[in-house]
C-alpha cells in the first residue's frame, strides 16, 4: 500500500555535510536551525499554543538517504555506536538507511517566529524536509524504567584543541554568523567523527562544512583532535 506524505517544512541547518553531524539530538546544544514552515502549513493559526512548549519532536525524511527502487532492504546495519563493523537489525538500530527514510529528533525550541521556529540541539542535514512536528510531553515522554543496552550512556567524548589562527577565525566568524562557531566546532568534533575502525594519521587532515565554512583538524594523538583551520567555503573553492 502507497502512502504519501506531503512535506510541511524545511530544516536550515548548520551542516553542510553529514560527516560530523551530531550522532543523537541534543549532543550539540550549540547547533542551531530554523524550521521554516511552507504553504499551506506556514499560517499562524498552525502555531497558537505552542509558545508554551520548550521541546518539540520533529518528525523527518533522509531525504539524502532515500531507498533504491528494486534495491533489497536493509535488514541488518552498522551503527557508528558499535564501530561501524558489528551488524544489527535494523529496527534495533536508528541508521539512516531505514524502510521508508524515516526519522525523528527532539529539539529545544527556542521561539516561534512568523512562519519560522528556531530550535537548538539540532542532529540533521541542511535542506532536511520537515513531515510533522509535535509537542515533547514530559509526562508521556520520559519513561522511568526504560533502558537501552546497545547505548546506555552518550557516547564518549574527546578532546578538542586549537591553532591559535583557527581560534581566533571561529570568534570573527561567530560574529559574523551571530552563531557559536567554537562552541559548535568543539561538541560536534568531541564526538570523534571519524569511522570508529579507523586509526588516525597525524599526518591527515580531516574537513567538514558549517555554514559557510570549512573545518579543518587533524588528530595529533588518537585521542585528541586539533582543529588546523576555519575558512569560508568559496575561498578554499577559489
Amino acid at each position: 500500500m502507497a502512502i504519501e506524505l506531503d512535506t510541511i517544512a524545511i530544516a536550515h541547518t548548520p551542516f553542510a555535510e553529514k560527516f560530523a553531524i551530531p550522532r543523537q539530538p541534543a549532543l550539540a546544544p550549540a547547533a542551531k536551525a530554523c524550521i521554516e514552515l511552507i504553504p499551506p502549513y506556514d499560517q499562524p493559526e498552525a502555531f497558537a499554543g505552542l509558545e508554551q512548549v520548550s521541546h518539540i519532536w520533529l518528525i523527518f525524511q533522509f531525504h539524502q538517504a532515500l531507498p533504491k527502487a528494486n534495491n533489497k532492504p536493509h535488514l541488518r546495519v552498522r551503527p557508528p555506536r558499535l564501530g561501524g563493523n558489528e551488524k544489527i537489525g535494523v529496527f534495533a538500530s536508528r541508521a539512516t538507511h531505514r524502510p521508508n527514510s524515516l526519522g525523528q529528533s527532539v529539539v529545544k525550541l527556542e521561539k516561534v517566529d512568523g512562519h519560522q521556529l528556531w530550535v537548538s540541539g539540532i542532529d540533521l542535514l541542511d535542506g532536511t524536509p520537515i513531515l510533522d512536528i509535535k509537542p515533547y510531553v514530559p509526562y508521556a515522554d520520559i519513561i522511568d524504567s526504560s533502558y537501552n543496552q546497545i547505548a546506555s550512556e552518550a557516547p564518549d567524548k574527546i578532546a578538542v584543541s586549537w591553532d591559535d589562527s583557527a581560534y581566533q577565525a571561529a570568534q570573527q566568524h561567530s560574529t559574523r554568523l551571530q552563531q557559536e562557531v567554537v562552541a559548535l566546532v568543539e561538541q560536534c568534533l568531541a564526538q570523534n567523527p571519524k569511522p570508529a575502525y579507523q586509526k588516525p594519521d597525524p599526518q591527515r587532515r580531516y574537513g567538514v562544512r558549517f555554514w559557510d565554512l570549512n573545518i579543518s583538524w587533524h588528530y595529533p594523538v588518537p585521542e585528541q583532535i586539533q582543529v588546523l583551520s576555519v575558512t569560508l567555503h568559496n575561498e578554499d573553492s577559489a
